[in-house]
């Protein structure tokens, strides 16, 4: 007996199912949009006197630092998105690393 909703097209396949355009077009669209929002953040941010960043290693040493000397929610958002950032990076590496051959 067949589920609610359930697909036989692939019974071997729980929980994917064809890929669309309009998928590709959400999740290019999302990463744009997610770069744009930190570029967005960066460029408005006030870093604190006592770390003045001048790469991408001393942006993160000092990222704990945006919340000091009055940090707003710009500084706060952008501290949020610099160690969001990598993590998401390295699910979506893992998630295609294990993915079986299947």
């Amino acid at each position: 007996m067949k589920g609610h909703g359930q697909n036989n097209r692939f019974p071997t396949h729980h929980g994917y199912g064809e890929i669309r355009v309009s998928r590709y077009f959400v999740l290019y669209l999302s990463q744009i949009a997610w770069v744009a929002l930190g570029f967005y953040l960066f460029s408005g941010a006030y870093w604190p006197s006592t770390c003045q960043p001048t790469d991408l290693f001393q942006v993160y040493a000092c990222s704990m630092r945006l919340p000091e000397d009055g940090g707003g929610w710009r500084e706060a958002a952008l501290l949020t998105w610099l160690w969001a950032t990598p993590i998401l990076i390295m699910l979506e590496v893992s998630r295609r690393v294990g993915k079986s051959k299947d």
